[in-house]
């Protein structure tokens, strides 16, 4: 991974539908009936035509994501169908790295041939836990046995395979973790996305807790297993490039790096979001996230979008410095006070050994990672 390199250009993909009672799904959308896959393949190139005449240019595209809900439900002909159309309008860079999001139940793991014959060229597996009842908890329809089946299955098709876990879950030690993490290795992949159990407001967890049914770990115990983490990765030359996401080198994820770059990205099908510089204002955008109403508009109008605004500058700075952080690479301290219209006044930070400074690159260091939010408040409290 290369510093140096330039932000790139992606589309995201979102799709709605899920089966999973995931506490962290965005949706209600989980399916209990048939959809119109022909409607469905139709409105996504359709959003996907109607948004690219926007761009004053379009660049070859260096990743594809696919996800949302549950990406692996989608049928591998719509798939194929809206990488035709990406590849009509944008065409694709060399190397260009196409993803898609699974669970890794026998019956979605059944459609990864599909989904290669199509195109997709990685996948990323939500194993979430290696403990059947934690799985339960999580709202997961897998088994452990059927988790790792699907890894295994995918190594056969996918040149590559991301594996996702959830850790610092409710009553699990270190101890715990480190033999789940060891099994995780064990499997072979080249990129791991781990993260730390959040209690989200709003989600059923945040409930529970707050009736007292779950009891989440202590800080220093949530930090212990960070620092575990780190440790066990590392030992595995399978280094954080980013707070959350593990790879051998040359093996991230191009979709993230494209996110955490600040780079652009075009957002499309229902709840999708973007970042996409057009007219020279860099612009958020999102579609309606109802699947009924996103189908409605776009059947209508040719999208369904629900925010196209300006990103203030001053904001744009506050974006890219709060995802650049995130990255071991760190990021441009020249393109942050150029966004910011000022300097940053990095010189408690760095004093204090959360930050480092190389040229015009800014890093946070292992101990600024951990208390990162805290570290990014100080940088643009201290903005002159």
């Amino acid at each position: 991974m290369n510093g140096a390199e330039g932000p790139g250009f992606g589309l995201y993909v979102h799709w709605p539908f899920c089966l999973s009672k995931c506490p962290y799904c965005d949706f209600n959308s989980h399916v209990r009936v048939k959809i119109d896959a022909e409607a469905w393949s139709d409105a996504l190139c359709r959003e996907l035509q109607t948004l690219s005449a926007r761009l004053d240019h379009r660049p070859p595209l260096d990743g594809i994501f696919f996800g949302g809900g549950t990406p692996s439900l989608m049928p591998g002909y719509i798939v194929a169908r809206v990488l035709n159309e990406a590849e009509r309008l944008f065409g694709f860079s060399a190397d260009a790295e196409i993803t898609l999001e699974a669970n890794p139940t026998s019956v979605e793991a059944a459609r990864f041939r599909d989904y290669r014959a199509a195109g997709v060229n990685r996948v990323s597996l939500g194993v979430q836990a290696l403990n059947d009842e934690d799985l339960r908890r999580l709202g997961r329809l897998h088994t452990v046995d059927e988790g790792l089946s699907a890894v295994a299955l995918a190594h056969t098709i996918f040149s590559r395979v991301s594996f996702d876990l959830i850790y610092a879950r409710p009553g699990q030690s270190a101890e715990d973790w480190e033999r789940e993490l060891a099994r995780a290795l064990a499997q072979g992949c080249t990129h791991y996305s781990l993260y730390q159990l959040t209690f989200e407001e709003g989600t059923p967890y945040h409930a529970a807790m707050k009736r007292g049914h779950i009891t989440p770990l202590d800080d220093d115990a949530s930090a212990e297993l960070y620092e575990a983490t780190q440790y066990q990765m590392e030992r595995a030359g399978l280094p954080a490039y980013e707070i959350s996401n593990h790879a051998a080198p040359g093996q991230e994820s191009r979709h993230n790096l494209i996110y955490w770059r600040y780079g652009d990205y075009l957002g499309v099908g229902p709840g999708a979001h973007g970042r996409i510089v057009v007219g020279g204002q860099r612009i958020a955008s999102s579609t309606l996230s109802s699947p009924e109403q996103w189908l409605a508009s776009v059947s209508k109008r040719g999208e369904a979008i629900s925010q196209w605004e300006a990103v203030e500058s001053v904001e744009s700075g506050k974006e890219c410095l709060l995802m650049g952080l995130r990255l071991r690479e760190g990021l441009s301290r020249s393109r942050v006070e150029h966004l910011l219209g000022r300097p940053l006044s990095v010189e408690r930070a760095s004093a204090a050994g959360l930050i480092a400074l190389d040229g015009d690159r800014m890093t946070a260091s292992p101990r600024g990672r951990l208390v990162l939010n805290a570290v990014i408040k100080e940088l643009l409290s201290q903005a002159r």
